[in-house]
């Protein structure tokens, strides 16, 4: 049965107005386009597995998925993620790897230029 009515999450969308602005502020680019990726339909988002970071990442790197983290494979090395949405055995996989899970905002006010960060999706 086709939807009826279009459901936008208030956060996703608070999320988006937040890179815009930061991408203006900063003159950061790669906050435009991870807000571009965050603007798509649900099905055309992207979904990112542990064992696509660990094969494409090294010691370190910083990494943000504009969509969700799924927790099939394994990581083993230190990596900073930020993703949209995580789900639970992939912030596990994280921790036990050492690395550590951000919110997007997070890195942002972290890291406002977005300098040596990986967009995966």
């Amino acid at each position: 049965m086709p939807r009826t009515h279009e459901y936008e999450d208030p956060t996703r969308l608070r999320l988006i107005e937040e890179l815009k602005e930061a991408a203006r502020k900063n003159n950061a680019k790669i906050w435009r386009a991870i807000a571009k990726e965050l603007s798509r339909s649900r099905k055309n988002r992207c979904s990112v597995n542990i064992w696509k970071i660990n094969k494409y990442t090294s010691e370190g790197d910083v990494v943000v998925v504009p969509g969700k983290l799924l927790g099939d494979g394994t990581l083993d090395h230190k990596v900073e993620i930020a993703a949209f949405r995580f789900t639970e055995s992939a912030k596990k996989k994280i921790e036990a790897a050492g690395g550590c899970v951000r919110t997007i905002t997070e890195l942002v006010k972290k890291n406002p230029k977005g300098s040596n960060v990986i967009i995966m999706g």
